[in-house]
């Protein structure tokens, strides 16, 4: 009796390692699906934003002019010009 009590408790003891070895890989994948969604989503967001800066360029708005006198209102009618709206509404 003692042999196949010993065979079960070793069975046994195998199929837990196992499966504490596939927790971390399923975690892993997890994880790598995320960071390949948060990357698609930063991607996608800058993508939009230099989108709307090239309208607002060519809406006649420069970002490099440098003119602290006339900052919002510059922008604010590029931003009416390119029909986007401003940047507190949006």
């Amino acid at each position: 009796m003692k042999g196949p009590l010993g065979s079960r408790l070793a069975v046994s003891l195998m199929v837990a390692a196992f499966g504490v070895g596939i927790a971390p890989l399923a975690s892993a994948q997890d994880n790598a699906a995320t960071k390949a969604e948060k990357k698609a989503a930063h991607k996608e967001a800058r993508a939009k934003k230099n989108a709307e800066l090239k309208k607002l360029e060519d809406a006649g708005y420069n970002p490099a002019k440098r003119d602290d006198n006339s900052y919002p209102q510059d922008i604010q009618n590029a931003q009416q010009k390119a029909g986007i709206g401003t940047g507190a509404s949006q």
